[in-house]
């Protein structure tokens, strides 16, 4: 069965309802103030008092780690929070989120405006009907529910977390929390209407799920969700800056230029690829084969597969071809391989650019290099077509964002995910150190 991921967030409006003053003098409080606020006799009393430490006195936050049925989504099944990943990730939220937005926004940051109840669901929400699974919601403003808990690696005295687990924490965890918090700060302070504009024609709320990695890059955007609506696409956009992995967003690139690039463009795609920090060594290693296919239909009147004049890529990774839901067959004959073996990445962006050049041309004034393939193709049926690739609008949906980021916020993405990066490194050392203690229950 096919499952696609969805990041769900909710923009519910919070009315604040003013509280009026008599003149009457009070005096003690009719409430026993005696009353610990933590309950030494509970079994989980280490694991409440730490919470309130850093979370309650801090931030004001309330981390449910235990199962809250009453505020739990009834349209799922759901398992609570196993209390050993739950210390985890409260750890991982404090090391990760809060001390990282603290560091570059100030103390007062996240007291203002950070979410104020964190709800722990211990299993996935997956809806059979749609094929999706909700990783998290966020609620006024107020609270962020996670869900998935169980999937933090538990806490031991050798626990060691490899770059596959933080991958998956941050898919699974980090990516959604940050694509929440995305929600709260936008629902506070407005993002530019230009930011949906940029992709106005592409988004579907319905059948978003349905589109492959491929088409939903070359349209421009980052994410199958994003596509779902605008305000989805913006926090999308946030979030995968600050927690997706350099490989992910090579082939996030990759794939929006599959469209041809013209070299007004090119600056543009390696800007951000250094934006990003992404590690040389991986913009360096060989990418797979590189291979044009004609796109070809069965022509009842030759009793064979004709081209029909679009020019497709095969997939980077995996070499499958690249076929939307409305493509025709393909077939072996009308294959033409341009690079046979892999190409280095720059060496792809000016590959896409110089094919452009010839694309726009298609004379003897094409480069040599490109000629007779370009010649091939001319001759077996193919026609060019020159538009905007998909990296374009990404690129421009980027600026937009992390200028309001740094307009309204005083945050800057590329550095949290600078930050974010270094600490998911040495998320080992912090496993091992004397902050990291989880506790037994009584």
């Amino acid at each position: 069965m096919k499952r696609n991921i969805i990041l769900l967030g909710t923009a519910v409006f919070m009315l604040t309802l003013g509280s009026c003053r008599s003149e009457d003098d009070f005096t003690e409080s009719i409430f026993d103030t005696n009353v610990p606020v933590v309950d030494e006799n509970k079994a989980t009393y280490p694991f409440d008092q730490w919470l309130y430490d850093n979370f309650l006195v801090p931030y004001n936050v309330e981390v449910q780690y235990r199962f809250n049925f009453p505020a739990s989504d009834m349209n799922f099944q759901l398992t609570p929070s196993d209390y050993n990943r739950s210390q985890v990730l409260a750890h991982f939220i404090r090391y990760l989120f809060y001390d990282v937005y603290t560091k570059y926004a100030g103390d007062d940051f996240m007291k203002l405006y950070g979410p104020r109840i964190f709800h722990f669901i211990g299993s996935t929400g997956y809806s059979p009907t749609t094929g999706t699974e909700v990783l998290g919601t966020a609620s006024g403003g107020v609270k962020i529910t996670l869900y998935n808990v169980n999937e933090v690696k538990r806490y031991t005295d050798d626990v060691e977390y490899t770059a596959e687990d933080v991958e998956v924490l941050n898919e699974r965890i980090f990516h959604t929390m940050h694509h929440e918090f995305s929600h709260i700060l936008h629902q506070t302070k407005s993002y530019p209407v230009t930011f949906g504009q940029v992709t106005s024609g592409s988004y579907d709320p319905i059948t978003w799920q349905e589109r492959d990695s491929t088409t939903t890059h070359q349209l421009g955007y980052v994410t199958h969700y994003a596509s779902s609506a605008n305000y989805e696409d913006f926090v999308e956009t946030l979030s995968c800056i600050i927690t997706d992995t350099d490989h992910r967003w090579m082939n996030r690139i990759v794939n929006g230029c599959l469209v041809l690039l013209q070299e007004t463009d090119k600056a543009d795609v390696l800007n951000l690829v250094d934006s990003l920090g992404i590690d040389p060594d991986l913009q360096n290693a060989p990418w797979n084969n590189i291979t044009f296919y004609a796109e070809s239909e069965y022509s009842t009147e030759t009793g064979s597969y004709q081209p029909t004049g679009r020019l497709v890529l095969s997939d980077f990774r995996s070499g499958q071809q690249v076929v939307n839901k409305e493509s025709t067959a393909y077939v072996s004959q009308y294959r033409y391989t341009l690079i046979a073996e892999s190409l280095k990445f720059r060496d792809f962006v000016n590959l896409m650019v110089d094919l452009n050049d010839a694309a726009k041309r298609n004379d003897d004034k094409s480069p040599v290099s490109f000629k007779q393939l370009v010649e091939k193709l001319i001759n077996a049926g193919f026609t060019f077509s020159v538009s905007t690739p998909g990296v374009n609008a990404i690129i421009k949906k980027i600026n937009i964002a992390t200028e309001w980021y740094t307009d309204r916020w005083g945050l800057h993405a590329f550095e949290l995910r600078q930050e974010v990066r270094e600490r998911q490194n040495a998320i080992n050392e912090y496993l091992h150190s004397e902050d990291m203690v989880v506790y037994d229950l009584k």
